[in-house]
């Protein structure tokens, strides 16, 4: 079920965080919400593979890649690695790559843009930590909606 975000923020605009509109959509889902789960990373997506291997019982997995576009936090591979434990979507600050194939699969992505190159694999990072990127504070254990009109966040699940 798909949760408009303008009629959330018509709703409960006091409890919003909207982000600032720096996303594309690339998943084949464009509208996606849930629980959200944090990832820290740059140019280095170890973290990022070993959370979406985790069970996600419909959470949104959101990646601070600091905003680089330099290469990619993921691909085809790791977004169907997201449908298989069960995540509704990803919002990654920074690239992905393969987004044609991405394109085509059952699970939401925004990200800041694509590249073809593949990231580091050091395992450095931060996993369930609160991020800030975007003018918003996303943080584990609150809500993400998402869809074609962009990204709102509240402390609590709303209108599902």
């Amino acid at each position: 079920m798909t949760v408009k975000t303008a009629d959330l923020y018509d709703d409960f605009a006091d409890e919003l965080a909207i982000a600032e509109p720096l996303f594309r959509d690339y998943g084949g889902r464009v509208g996606f919400h849930g629980e959200i789960a944090t990832v820290k990373v740059f140019e280095d997506n170890v973290l990022v593979k070993k959370t979406l291997g985790e069970p996600g019982n419909g959470r949104v997995l959101v990646v601070d890649g600091g905003g680089s576009t330099r290469c990619a936090l993921m691909g085809d591979l790791l977004a169907g690695k997201a449908i298989d434990s069960g995540w509704s979507g990803l919002v990654v600050y920074g690239a992905i790559r393969d987004s044609a194939e991405v394109g085509e699969m059952a699970v939401g992505v925004k990200a800041l843009a694509t590249c073809p190159a593949k990231s580091e694999k050091r395992g450095e990072g931060q996993v369930g930590v609160p991020l800030r990127f975007a003018g918003v504070q996303f943080t584990p254990g609150h809500w993400l909606y998402a869809d074609h009109d962009g990204i709102v966040v509240a402390p609590r699940a709303l209108g599902n």
